[in-house]
């Protein structure tokens, strides 16, 4: 980047990365509105976007030069589920610091935001929601445990009247305890665990993931009763879905992710209730904790703005 540097500031590496970069400006991206660094940065008139609590919900909002500019409330965003999709709201707010920094206009990034959607017709397999069944289903292609956690806290923060049912597993030829972190993401959220595996094993035992993530599961504390290991996709797929009632939340995390769409769609459960919609409400933040200023090392302070200084060895 030769313009500006566009960094995640509630990550300490990435926030020690501006020093290093030779770009003329530095915008830092942080969810909570009280990082200390990004408000000295800000008060010295560097960029920032950040993530602001109001009457209404959560503003996304930048700062550049110091002038403060409210962008967009989060729950106007199709793509973060009415402001619950923390992880999405982040995407949203990097999106919106390239895209500034680019020089488009600030209506462009309202219209760009509020018009991408995560369908299956514009994202497919990136937390695509079926409502026309009695119960709810999300499909995702989550397939790491950082991507597996963002989509549990969604599903925490969906209202269900039922149970809530999850369908896990993992690539072949990731590590075991990558395996296994990723069912230990889900445990203690579900009320039922389907543990399967890819059609394509590279390198594993027809059930071995699926095993491993089971014993992750009991590790994590859940009932071995509640968990079941079903190593084909589809059949594990149809398991969920056959047993879900009315007001039950299904998440389906797929590898094959068309034809798992087309088997939800397709699906015809015989029940005649139809499911509650959730009422609008904006979630708590789950703003990462950040030092105190006084602890970092050494600032520096120039036309930039704020940042951390080098390690002294690099």
């Amino acid at each position: 980047a030769r313009n500006t540097v566009v960094l995640n500031a509630d990550d300490p590496l990435c926030l020690r990365m501006a020093d290093y970069s030779e770009a003329e400006h530095v915008c830092y991206v942080t969810m909570s509105s009280e990082h200390p660094l990004v408000r000295e940065h800000i008060r010295a008139g560097g960029r920032g976007v950040v993530l602001e609590v109001g009457m209404n919900g959560h503003m996304i909002t930048i700062y550049d030069k110091g002038n403060h500019i409210p962008l967009l409330w989060t729950h106007l965003i199709p793509a973060t589920v009415e402001g619950r999709a923390m992880h999405n709201v982040q995407n949203a707010m990097f999106a919106a610091a390239i895209a500034y920094s680019m020089g488009v206009k600030l209506e462009d990034i309202r219209h760009g935001l509020q018009s991408f959607d995560t369908t299956f017709f514009q994202a497919p397999g990136r937390g695509n929601f079926f409502n026309e069944h009695p119960f709810k289903v999300i499909l995702d292609y989550g397939h790491n445990a950082p991507a597996i956690q963002a989509m549990v806290q969604l599903a925490d923060k969906l209202e269900a009247d039922g149970r809530k049912i999850v369908v896990i597993a993992a690539p072949g030829d990731r590590r075991d305890e990558d395996i296994r972190d990723i069912a230990a993401a889900c445990a203690g959220h579900f009320d039922h665990y389907i543990c399967r595996r890819d059609d394509r094993l590279r390198g594993r035992d027809g059930d071995e993931v699926p095993r491993l993530q089971h014993q992750a599961l009991v590790d994590g504390g859940v009932d071995p009763a509640a968990i079941e290991i079903i190593p084909d996709e589809v059949a594990s797929v149809n398991r969920a879905l056959s047993m879900a009632h009315p007001g039950d939340l299904v998440l389906i995390f797929g590898d094959a992710i068309s034809r798992t769409w087309d088997q939800i769609t397709h699906f015809s459960p015989d029940l005649a209730e139809t499911p509650s919609r959730d009422a609008a409400t904006a979630p708590p933040l789950d703003v990462p904790k950040v030092p105190e200023l006084g602890t970092w090392d050494s600032l520096i302070r120039d036309e930039r703005g704020v940042r951390l200084a080098r390690e002294e060895d690099d």
